[in-house]
């Protein structure tokens, strides 16, 4: 699954037509392999994030729940990775010492 695709459905307040269309494009830069498309296939591309974005659209509009709205901002909060410890260089020096450990002692 797109890792920058959220659910958009049943949140207060609702999902706006920026928030479904750029969810399109993640979905048509995904699916395509392309960030963005040659001039060749620029307006395919771009055909494609509308359509996509319509369907969703009328989607996300018909879907019925009984479940109440959820609060956009809990459900980011929840959504955020935790911290993580440590530099990258920190990192780097971890996981060389791995690997300096499992070599064979030179004679």
């Amino acid at each position: 699954m797109c890792r920058n695709i959220k659910p958009l459905f049943n949140f207060d307040p609702p999902v706006t037509d920026e928030e479904i269309r750029a969810a399109s494009l993640q979905f048509v830069r995904k699916i395509s392999g392309f960030h963005k498309p040659s001039k060749a296939n620029e307006a395919v591309f771009h055909s494609a994030i509308d359509e996509i974005a319509g369907i969703s659209a009328r989607l996300i509009h018909t879907l019925e729940s009984s479940a109440p709205p959820r609060n956009r901002e809990e459900v980011a909060a929840k959504a955020k990775p935790a911290p993580r410890s440590g530099s990258a260089l920190e990192s780097a020096e971890h996981n060389y010492l791995i690997y300096a450990a499992r070599l064979p002692e030179k004679r």
